[in-house]
């Protein structure tokens, strides 16, 4: 009980509490430009394998734009009423001047000689070659969700209503954000914004299976 009435009183754990999938946000309010900052920020500097991020992420606040997306959302009304919403995408394909450019960042920043790098370069070169599509695709998908928690940690961190969104029609978000242009491909939804003070979710306690059971020690 020591253990569990210290931990709980820490303000990280209590943040995450609060925390919860909004359903309702109230329409009439916007996010600050400092907290999407933090989001956009936060979204840059989430780990990915290699450190490759074959990831971007669409900003969007445009009500009439929003409002149009419901449709493609599963008619969840969060997108038309959020503050902003944030739409995680991939790229297409992995090319080996993806992989290049990459490499010549982390030369410039580092200031690390290209000799050094060229091997691990030469390496993931080579990997991703052999790879199928598909396989390369599944590999993107798993970063985006990645960056998702990560989105959602910060959001809580900085009680930031949000809610995470995976019921919706990616090939029509790409067609009608003009995605495919982009050389990218629609994964995650995440509305933010102001939770509605009627969002009867909102007070509603957490269904956790509880650390005991989901925590094997060893």
């Amino acid at each position: 009980m020591y253990f569990k009435d210290t931990y709980m009183s820490s303000e990280t754990l209590q943040k995450l509490n609060w925390r919860y999938a909004t359903k309702k946000f109230d329409a009439t309010r916007s996010l600050s430009a400092e907290k999407i900052h933090i989001l956009k920020e936060a979204f840059n500097l989430t780990a990915t394998s290699y450190g490759l991020q074959p990831l971007k992420m669409v900003a969007i606040q445009n009500k009439e734009l929003q409002q149009q997306l419901v449709p493609f959302t599963m008619k969840q009304q969060q997108v038309a009423d959020a503050s902003h919403v944030l739409v995680l995408c991939v790229e297409t394909e992995m090319t080996s001047n993806f992989i290049e450019t990459y490499f010549n960042k982390v030369a410039s920043v580092r200031n690390t000689p290209k000799a050094i790098l060229k091997p691990f370069e030469t390496f993931l070169k080579d990997s991703f070659a052999e790879k199928e599509a598909e396989e390369i695709n599944q590999w993107m998908e798993k970063q985006a969700y990645i960056a998702l928690g990560n989105l959602l940690t910060v959001c809580a961190l900085e009680q930031i209503d949000a809610c995470p969104i995976e019921g919706f029609e990616p090939e029509k978000y790409d067609t009608f954000l003009q995605l495919k242009e982009k050389n990218l491909h629609s994964v995650l939804v995440l509305a933010v914004g102001h939770r509605a003070e009627d969002d009867m979710f909102a007070d509603l306690k957490k269904v956790r299976r509880g650390v005991g059971e989901v925590v094997i020690e060893m």
